[in-house]
């Protein structure tokens, strides 16, 4: 575990630094205008589909502060930050191991392929753990000092966001080492970590802009990541919260029981 995460550790660094200062930006910007100015022209709000970017169901605009700092934990930046980890992380579990041909050598000091896959995700879920605790602090401190962003945001609501992110983040994870667990090449991870993560805000954007496609919202983790409801209620949603975390653990579930089946030879 400890091993994987000194390997990146250059990596992640360069992550947390960059989530500190993205998140950093946007709680000056919600402290320096008011989100209604950012998001208005000729006196209209911002359309509907832009609940996607505040990280909402549809109850929290964009153009308010929870919808604003909403979209800074749901913004493609920020989505990118946490496929970066996840993908790499994932990718070097099992598959760059087989594709190298390093994990027989694993193997046979002897490990486990339990402990292998459980040391490894666990690298994996501190990682994350990481990432969401820089940004959520981040946040925290900021709504700390801004007085008009602390009214309409209390301080319980950006903790409740930071562990609906922690859940995203899980939610990625367990298809990732499944993949990993199954695949040969690392590729093959970092492509499918990326298309969960791309698509599946893709999908939630569709299904929020154009109502026939409304059902597909279903099938993006997005849909039940909603960072800005989680900051405007001061609470954790704990059905999507549920949801994210069993989708996980269904993933990681799948990955032990695949490779005890798999042959790893290259």
């Amino acid at each position: 575990m400890w091993l994987a995460l000194y390997r990146r550790r250059r990596m992640l660094v360069a992550l947390l630094l960059g989530m500190v200062a993205f998140e950093a930006l946007i709680v000056v910007v919600a402290g320096a205008l008011a989100p209604q100015e950012l998001f208005s022209a000729g006196g209209k709000g911002p359309p509907g589909a832009y609940q996607a970017f505040s990280g909402s169901s549809g109850s929290v605009s964009i153009a308010s502060y929870p919808g604003l700092l909403g979209a800074g934990l749901t913004h493609p930046f920020w989505i990118a930050m946490q496929l970066t980890a996840i993908g790499s992380l994932a990718a070097a579990a099992v598959a760059a191991d087989v594709e190298s041909g390093t994990v027989e050598l694993v193997m046979v000091r002897p490990v486990s392929r339990a402990r292998l896959l459980a040391e490894r995700t666990a690298a994996l879920m501190l990682a994350a753990l990481a990432l969401n605790l820089a940004a959520t602090l981040t946040v925290a401190a900021g709504v700390a000092l801004s007085p008009d962003v602390h009214r309409a945001v209390p301080i319980g609501g950006v903790f409740a966001a930071g562990v609906m992110g922690l859940g995203f983040a899980l939610c990625l994870i367990g298809p990732a080492m499944a993949v990993s667990a199954a695949g040969r090449r690392r590729a093959q991870v970092i492509g499918a970590t990326i298309a969960i993560g791309a698509v599946g805000f893709a999908v939630n954007f569709i299904a929020l802009a154009w109502s026939p496609a409304a059902p597909l919202r279903f099938l993006s983790p997005f849909h039940y990541y909603t960072p800005g409801d989680a900051l405007a209620e001061g609470g954790i949603l704990w059905p999507q919260l549920g949801i994210l975390v069993g989708a996980g653990a269904l993933g990681t579930l799948l990955a032990h029981v695949l490779l005890r089946r798999r042959d790893l030879a290259p």
